[in-house]
C-alpha cells in the first residue's frame, strides 16, 4: 500500500483511487480505510477526484508515535496534501472533523456532524481509567453506551469475533476525545457543515454551532439521514459544495 511519512516520523497509509482535484476522506472514532464508511463514498466520487482515503495513526495499518498531540493528526493530512501535489479538498465524518479543522492549507473542507460540546469529564476520566488498565473492550463498550447504543448491542457485539480488531484500536478512542476538547481556529477556507435531519437533536446541534462557529461557513440538512449517513445521500452534496460554491478564501 502506499504511504507517507508524518512531520514526526509516523507511517500513515492511503489508497488512492479516481481523477480530477484531490479530496481526502477523514474517519470519525472507530473506523479505518477497511472498517467504516469511506470506501462506499470515495467509489461515487471518483468521477469528480482523486480521492484518498487513509488509515488515522493508531488505526489499520498506519503507525503511531507517542506523545499524542491533535498536532500531529493534522500533520498527517498535511503530508497527504503534500503528496496530493500540495492542495486538496477535506471532508472529515464525525470527530475526524476536529483534525480537519486543524489542518492548514486545505482549499475547502465539509464536515458531517463534528460532536463538539458533548463531552463530559466523567467520560474522559473514566475511558483514561480504563485504557490505563489495559481494558480496552469495556473502554470501547464505555465509548459505544456514551453515543447511544443500547446495552443489548453492546453486549452482542462484544461477543461477536470481529470484536477484538475493535479492541485494537482503542487507544484512539483518547485521541478523539481529545481532539473534542476545543473548537479550532478559523483557517479562512470554504466550510460547509452538514447533519441529518433524523439524528439525534445534540448532534444537529453541534452541527450548527461549528457552522456558527466560523464566519462564512454554511450549513446544510440532510433530510432522513441520521449520524451514519448514506453514501449516496452525501456525495451529491460534497461534488456541489467543493466542486462550485468551494472556490477561493471566505
Amino acid at each position: 500500500m502506499p504511504e507517507v511519512i508524518s512531520q514526526d516520523g509516523t507511517t500513515i497509509v492511503y489508497d488512492r483511487s479516481g481523477a480530477g482535484p484531490a479530496l481526502i476522506l477523514i474517519d470519525g472514532a472507530m473506523c479505518h480505510r477497511s472498517a467504516g464508511p469511506m470506501q462506499a463514498l470515495a467509489t461515487l466520487l471518483t468521477d469528480h477526484f482523486t480521492v484518498y482515503t487513509y488509515d488515522r495513526r493508531g488505526r489499520g495499518e498506519s503507525g503511531d508515535t507517542a506523545p499524542y498531540a491533535p498536532e500531529r493528526e493534522a500533520e498527517d493530512v498535511q503530508a497527504l496534501i503534500a503528496e496530493a501535489g500540495g492542495t486538496a479538498y477535506l471532508y472529515a465524518m464525525s470527530s475526524g472533523g476536529a483534525v480537519a479543522l486543524r489542518t492548514p492549507g486545505a482549499a475547502g473542507v465539509v464536515l458531517y456532524e463534528p460532536p463538539f460540546g458533548l463531552g463530559s469529564r466523567e467520560y474522559t476520566d473514566r475511558l483514561r481509567e480504563l485504557l490505563a488498565a489495559g481494558s480496552n473492550g469495556d473502554a470501547v463498550a464505555l465509548f459505544m453506551r456514551n453515543v447511544g447504543v443500547p446495552e443489548p448491542v453492546v453486549t452482542g457485539m462484544r461477543n461477536q469475533p470481529g470484536f477484538a480488531s475493535v479492541e485494537a484500536i482503542a487507544p484512539t478512542l483518547a485521541y478523539d476525545d481529545e481532539l473534542l476538547t476545543e473548537m479550532p481556529a478559523d483557517q479562512g477556507v470554504p466550510l460547509l457543515v452538514v447533519s441529518g435531519s433524523a439524528s439525534p437533536e445534540s448532534l444537529q446541534k453541534a452541527a450548527r454551532m461549528t457552522a456558527e462557529a466560523f464566519p462564512g461557513a454554511d450549513h446544510r440538512t440532510l433530510e432522513g439521514q441520521t449520524h451514519d449517513v448514506q453514501p449516496a445521500a452525501l456525495a451529491p452534496v460534497l461534488i456541489d459544495f467543493l466542486r462550485n460554491a468551494g472556490a477561493g478564501p471566505r
